[in-house]
């Protein structure tokens, strides 16, 4: 019972650290659901600092443009990760979902294009986005909770509860993320959009995108 309750104690740490951080970093435009910032991130975050200043461009600039050519026609969220664009939401028609993945295909800077919005009426209510977020800080806490993954590594987006996981991993940090995230509450289904890296790989990464030192200025000498 001890170990159930200080299990409960960090969860619910982790979650209330997660919507912190969420409220700190939020203010992107409406259409740009799974954008979280990047500022201060940089540290902890896989992809270069150039790159994550790109994925908000790409969402930014693709957000805008679907409104302006879609207007009030369908509901979408544009997640740009490491220039690989999840789309989630939902539109009318699949000429509608067609004409979206096509707006954001033209971003000279896009890589890949993973459609998951739906051809099915806006039903999306207050209450499922709610229970979207709630699903998103849940599966972010839990991820914060493990302590054999790098959860800054992962990108978290939750569509009428299934949960889209993105980021660079290895194979096993993949099968990890997953499985964590299918443990959380009201979970219908976990979709891995993962960029998959060998450990050496990911070794090499972590390395290059490590901090330079000047030991002489360290030192004060000049």
């Amino acid at each position: 019972m001890k170990l159930l309750k200080s299990q409960s104690s960090r969860i619910a740490c982790a979650v209330l650290t997660v919507a912190a951080l969420g409220g700190a970093l939020s203010g992107c435009v409406a259409l740009v659901g799974g954008g979280a910032a990047v500022a201060g991130m940089s540290a902890v975050d896989r992809r270069t600092t150039g790159t994550q200043v790109e994925d908000q461009g790409i969402e930014l600039r693709a957000g805008n443009r679907i409104g302006e050519v879609m207007g009030d026609k369908a509901r979408a969220s544009v997640t740009s990760y490491n220039r690989v664009v999840l789309l989630t939401g939902q539109a009318g028609n699949a000429t509608d979902k067609a004409t979206i993945e096509k707006l954001v295909r033209e971003q000279s800077t896009v890589r890949q294009v993973y459609n998951e919005i739906e051809v099915a009426p806006f039903t999306a209510t207050l209450g499922q986005r709610s229970q979207d977020s709630l699903i998103t800080t849940k599966v972010k806490a839990s991820l914060v909770n493990a302590k054999d993954i790098s959860s800054s590594a992962i990108k978290v987006v939750t569509e009428n509860n299934v949960v889209y996981l993105m980021g660079i991993v290895t194979p096993r940090e993949s099968k990890r993320t997953a499985e964590i995230a299918r443990g959380v509450n009201d979970v219908t289904k976990v979709v891995r959009l993962f960029e998959v890296v060998s450990e050496d790989e990911l070794a090499n990464m972590v390395q290059k995108a490590a901090p330079v030192t000047d030991d002489s200025a360290a030192n004060g000498s000049h």
